[in-house]
């Protein structure tokens, strides 16, 4: 159930026709695409927050090119949604994964992110979804234990809100750049598993660990997708094209029961 961002209201927000509106008459009109954007101007911290629509680009680009698919494979793999169960991706982008879980295993999509472009063109590719705007950093707009799968795919990492809205016997994926992902274009960094099981030791416990990785022969149009893409610092001099690697590790987690709702 969908519930008011408005601040200090979190009323249910019910929908008629194109308009949601909560009991105390606040309203959000859905969008012609078909998302809602709930984003209150508080939880933004620039005029366009997000992913640009050349981020946006960019990446679907890639996703288009099938390099993502191997580790779609294997988040699926770690994952496992059942279907017509109720799956949360908190940053989803343009919706790639998400949309292609639902696909492949019948599962309802429910995907939140900053960026109206992201949302936007989510909401354009896969209409039977639903795409929410809203800054999933403060607060999901959405009833407690709502989802059986909440999923942060490089990027939210609410654990509080996570917990909240996940059934007691949900499941969180936490994927986050492994140190050999993208190397090629920024060296190698640091693991980052420790200091991420230990963010969300407060509300959450790890189940497994899988780290997922792919290369592939990339032209330059598609090293400068790549580019467009990520924030993360870059070598001095970044490779025009040639073999790129893309890894990521998976860490699923389960609830802790202790942990404060």
């Amino acid at each position: 159930m969908l519930l008011c961002s408005v601040r200090g209201c979190a009323q249910p927000l019910t929908r008629t026709g194109g308009l949601y509106a909560c009991p105390q008459k606040h309203s959000f009109d859905l969008s012609r695409r078909g998302y809602l954007n709930l984003l209150q101007p508080q939880d933004r911290r620039s005029k366009n927050p997000g992913d640009s629509a050349e981020a946006v680009a960019a990446r679907r680009r890639l996703h288009d090119r099938g390099l993502t698919a191997p580790l779609l494979a294997a988040i699926q793999q770690i994952t496992q949604p059942a279907p017509a169960s109720h799956v949360l991706d908190a940053g989803c982008g343009d919706g790639f994964y998400l949309a292609s879980l639902a696909r492949l295993t019948g599962c309802a999509a429910h995907g939140i992110d900053i960026s109206l472009p992201a949302i936007d063109a989510a909401a354009r590719r896969y209409p039977t979804a639903e795409w929410i705007v809203a800054n999933a950093d403060r607060q999901i707009p959405y009833a407690d234990a709502s989802f059986s799968l909440v999923l942060s795919i490089t990027a939210r990492r609410n654990a509080p809100e996570f917990h909240r809205v996940l059934e007691p016997s949900g499941r969180l994926l936490v994927a986050i750049p492994a140190p050999d992902d993208l190397m090629e274009l920024r060296g190698a960094e640091r693991d980052r598993i420790d200091s991420t099981v230990a963010a969300f030791a407060p509300h959450f416990h790890l189940l497994a660990h899988q780290r997922a990785t792919t290369t592939a022969d990339l032209d330059a149009d598609a090293v400068h997708d790549i580019l467009l893409s990520i924030y993360r610092p870059l070598q001095p001099h970044p490779p025009a094209a040639g073999r790129i690697t893309f890894s990521l590790d998976l860490l699923l987690f389960a609830p802790s029961p202790a942990a404060p709702r």
